[in-house]
């Protein structure tokens, strides 16, 4: 296989095509075009550059980037604020769950549902062997 050489294939991508569209009953030529592989090479890049662009500046500059994970907390001031802040809920639910345990008992004690344990039952506390 013989290599490519740099002179025919920028030749190659200058020839000539035509793009005929036809419609398919009659076989009349609707429209015509007079291509080259480099001018749709050209044409599909700028096409890529241009959606890239518009979906980049669409993120940055709308408030479609607070939809993308990790990127919508703002600055690292927002981030400690929300931690700080979630660290305070989280204390405050479990303040809050104990402040029910601890009415719930409360409310047994008043009604007089004590549960009596069986102090023959408790484990004995170990005594030291000490010989003096």
């Amino acid at each position: 296989m013989s290599k490519l050489d740099a002179s025919t294939t920028l030749k190659r991508l200058r020839n000539h095509y035509r793009l005929v569209i036809m419609n398919e009953d009659t076989y009349e030529e609707v429209v015509k075009f007079k291509l080259t592989r480099l001018s749709v090479y050209i044409a599909f890049s700028t096409l890529f550059i241009l959606a890239v662009s518009l979906t980049a500046s669409l993120i940055i500059f709308t408030p479609l980037k607070y939809y993308l994970p990790g990127v919508g907390y703002g600055n690292a001031k927002q981030i400690k604020e929300y931690r700080d802040l979630k660290i305070r809920t989280d204390s405050m639910e479990q303040a809050l769950s104990n402040q029910g345990h601890y009415f719930e008992n409360i409310q047994k004690v008043l009604e007089g549902n004590i549960s009596k344990l069986d102090t023959n039952k408790l484990p004995m506390p170990k005594l030291e062997n000490s010989t003096d």
